[in-house]
């Protein structure tokens, strides 16, 4: 009955009926103690109205029952409200582990999608029905929002970092997919359309019309033609080996001990000289405006995969 009402997207996500049950929660208490201290306030004006000008008002004396009741009572349910808000949020940013990867990039004014096997799309996402999907995005320019209604998930992109947000879609179908973050004069078409596909439909929709590049093979090639192989050799390189490393902790010239995820990778391509690894020069030249978001993410893409091999 609501899936056209404008307010209210359909529910097509394991956890958008938990974001709206928290949201409706949230109104009906707001509502409730609106209407209640309302009550009160006419109830009270009347009661204690002065009916003379000579008259006196008895003298009222405190009620600690009353004071702990006003007080104990919205704790418990401000805490209540809290603990549900708290189980939803660490959810909604715990991937699973079986979730598939999916790399987006926004960019004024669309979306650029990218799945590991190499299959490209702009402005639209085709995923598998009750699979989780885990999205890693960035910006080129400004900062995007990357929105599924239907699914109540929202992420901020941004220039400069990584982001992450991952969901499982629950109903096969088209749902609509927004920049929900001004981001510039034509803002309002950056908009497309999610497709949320049979298991077997998408897998033919994955093997078909593909170079037969995926994004590994194509980071591979790229980390060969920009010369990264020179240095990062498995052993005696001039620069850190990055076999096995993704995802590990990597120690550093200063002391510091950060973990080699994609945004270290990402800040250690276009900015090396700022965490050097421990034992090694820095060397390193940047490529900082020499290769485009997608290059970067196929060269962490195969980075990543030299992990998954030691595994």
């Amino acid at each position: 009955m609501l899936k056209n009402f404008p307010l209210h997207p359909e529910l097509a996500s394991t956890f958008a009926w938990q974001v709206d049950a928290l949201y409706f929660l949230l109104v009906a208490l707001s509502l409730f103690f609106t209407v209640a201290i309302t009550i009160a306030i006419v109830f009270f004006i009347i009661k204690y109205r002065r009916r003379s000008d000579d008259e006196r008002p008895k003298p009222i004396h405190g009620s600690i029952p009353l004071e702990l009741a006003w007080s104990i009572v919205p704790l418990i349910m401000s805490l209540g409200v809290f603990a549900l808000g708290a189980e939803l949020y660490f959810r909604m940013y715990t991937p699973p582990e079986n979730a598939i990867d999916v790399y987006a990039i926004g960019k004024q004014w669309m979306w650029k999608i990218q799945h590991p096997e190499g299959k490209r799309e702009i402005n639209e996402l085709h995923v598998p029905v009750n699979q989780a999907v885990n999205m890693t995005m960035t910006s080129e320019d400004v900062i995007h929002a990357f929105s599924i209604p239907a699914f109540r998930t929202k992420r901020d992109v941004v220039p400069g970092r990584y982001t992450s947000m991952w969901f499982e879609a629950t109903k096969v179908g088209e749902y609509h997919l927004f920049c929900a973050e001004y981001c510039g004069t034509e803002h309002s078409k950056m908009i497309g359309t999610v497709y949320v596909m049979e298991p077997d439909a998408y897998q033919g929709w994955l093997s078909g019309g593909v170079s037969g590049e995926t994004m590994v093979e194509a980071g591979q090639r790229q980390f060969k033609q920009l010369g990264c192989e020179t240095c990062h050799k498995s052993q005696n390189g001039r620069g850190p080996s990055l076999i096995g490393v993704f995802g590990k902790p990597v120690q550093l010239t200063s002391g510091e001990v950060v973990v080699a995820d994609e945004a270290y990778m990402r800040e250690s391509v276009l900015t090396p000289q700022s965490k050097v690894v421990y034992g090694y020069k820095p060397i390193m030249p940047t490529f900082q405006g020499q290769i485009s978001e997608e290059t970067l993410l196929q060269i962490i893409t195969y980075i990543q995969s030299l992990s998954e091999e030691e595994e």
